[in-house]
C-alpha cells in the first residue's frame, strides 16, 4: 500500500501494472526460485563470452587460475585489439556478480584471460542470521612494482554479499604489514 495525500491506496490504483509471474531472467541473470531460496546464475552469459572469445570448445578446469602463478609484464607481446580485450574484460566483470570465485582471476585479467566455469551461480537463502567476514593478503605478489594484494569477502549466512581483491596502495615491508593493511581495508 502507498500513502498519497493521507489516503491509503493499492499500488495498482495509482499505476497501471501487470503481473508477469515469478522473475526468471533479469539483465542476463537467470533466476530460479524455490522453497530453499533463490539461485542466481549466468550460464548462458558465460557461454556467450566463451563463444565470443573463441573458447567455446576449450577444456574445463577445476580452478579459475593456476595455484601460485606469478604474472609479469611481457616485454614482447603480440599485437591485440585493445578495444575488444577491454570489452571481454568488462563482460567477465559482469559475470562476477554471480561468480565471486572468479573475482581474483578477473582482477588479474586486466592483462590476461582464462575460462570461467559456466554452470555455477550464487545461491541466496531466505533466512538471514549472521554476518561473517574474511581478509587476507599476498605479500609482494606483483614482481613489477613490489606491491602486495589485498582481498576480503563478507558472507550473510552462507551467501557472499561483498568481496574485493586489489593491489595495496603502498608497498608493504613484511607479510605482517601486508596482512594489517588487508584487515584495515576489510574493516572499512
Amino acid at each position: 500500500m502507498s500513502m498519497i495525500y493521507g489516503f491509503k491506496k493499492e499500488i495498482s490504483e495509482i499505476f497501471e501494472i501487470s503481473d508477469l509471474g515469478r522473475l526468471r531472467y533479469y539483465l542476463g541473470i537467470e533466476v530460479v526460485q524455490c522453497e530453499e531460496g533463490i539461485m542466481l546464475s549466468q550460464e548462458r552469459y558465460a557461454k556467450k563470452i566463451l563463444c565470443e572469445a573463441g573458447m567455446d570448445d576449450c577444456n574445463s578446469v577445476q580452478a579459475p587460475m593456476e595455484f601460485g602463478l606469478k604474472l609479469t609484464t611481457a616485454t614482447e607481446e603480440q599485437c591485440i585489439d585493445a578495444t575488444e580485450y577491454r570489452r571481454l574484460i568488462g563482460c567477465l566483470r559482469y559475470l562476477i556478480h554471480t561468480r565471486p570465485d572468479l573475482a581474483f582471476s578477473v582482477g588479474l585479467l586486466s592483462r590476461y584471460m582464462h575460462e570461467p566455469k559456466k554452470s555455477h551461480g550464487a545461491a541466496l537463502k531466505q533466512v538471514l542470521r549472521y554476518l561473517k567476514g574474511y581478509s587476507d593478503s599476498g605479500h609482494c605478489i606483483d614482481e613489477d612494482d613490489g606491491r602486495s594484494t589485498t582481498g576480503h569477502i563478507f558472507y550473510l549466512n552462507e551467501c557472499p554479499i561483498l568481496w574485493c581483491s586489489q593491489k595495496q596502495e603502498t608497498v608493504a615491508l613484511s607479510s605482517c604489514e601486508a596482512d594489517f593493511m588487508a584487515a584495515t581495508e576489510a574493516a572499512k
